[in-house]
């Protein structure tokens, strides 16, 4: 099993890495959030570009993620722009997300770039090419807000994007019961112990899924997803009392 090293931070072994959100609308709400992380257990921040006012002119959000970065100099930024269709605030057109995130990766600010599996074949291909040309790393990832699909399915998209060529493949899903959450994380076992040569990211969300956030060490996801101020999806909780059910079950094994 490879790792991914990004600044200080491993991701594919030990403890599953703490990723919180940060999911401002204006610079001034931005800088107020990323306040609160440095005082918070956090190895990963996520910029969702597409919570940002002014996200649709590149060059007002590379100079934001500039901003950012000034602020937060040692630790490892994932940028993320959500779709609308995986449950983002804002659509864009697909040329648009192309631009914005290759200015993003050109701006060399961003460690880590969030490209979504079904974006299109041609376009995925040509963002990793860009990413790994200048030594931004990518997580390629599927939300699905409406079900959990079936195991094959999850383990199908799991393997493509791993095959496409992302650092880490990632997964969200929503459970419609309590079966849902044992289909996930019997795929990310399986994925993991039997396909994965890379680390991957697993969830399922809203409340029924959350134990899916705390027990990636035992069944292979490799990050988690946590609150600091405001959640950006369905079931995450608060960073504090997530490094601390992280850290129990860590002395259990």
């Amino acid at each position: 099993m490879n790792t991914v090293n990004v600044r200080n931070i491993v991701i594919g072994e030990g403890i599953p890495k703490i990723c919180v959100p940060i999911v401002g609308k204006t610079k001034e709400e931005l800088l107020s959030e990323v306040e609160v992380l440095k005082s918070v257990p956090v190895d990963v921040v996520e910029w969702r570009m597409d919570w940002f006012e002014e996200v649709e002119c590149c060059e007002k959000a590379v100079a934001m993620l500039q901003v950012l970065r000034e602020a937060i100099p040692e630790m490892p930024i994932l940028a993320t722009f959500r779709s609308k269709k995986e449950g983002g605030e804002l659509e864009i057109s697909t040329a648009a997300y192309v631009e914005l995130n290759k200015a993003i990766i050109d701006s060399g600010n961003a460690d880590l770039i969030d490209v979504e599996l079904f974006t299109g074949e041609a376009q995925v291909k040509e963002l990793i090419a860009h990413a790994h040309d200048k030594g931004v790393r990518v997580i390629m990832s599927n939300h699905d807000f409406d079900k959990t699909p079936s195991y094959n399915e999850i383990l199908t998209r799991l393997k493509s994007m791993q095959t496409l060529g992302a650092d880490i493949p990632k997964i969200a899903v929503m459970p419609t019961c309590k079966a849902d959450v044992i289909t996930l994380l019997q795929a990310t076992n399986d994925m993991h112990e039997n396909f994965a040569d890379r680390p991957i990211i697993t969830m399922s969300m809203a409340g029924t899924g959350v134990l899916s956030r705390l027990c990636g060490e035992v069944f292979g996801s490799a990050l988690t997803f946590g609150a600091a101020k405001k959640a950006s999806a369905p079931g995450q909780m608060g960073v504090e009392d997530l490094k601390t059910v992280l850290s129990l079950l860590h002395k259990s094994l």
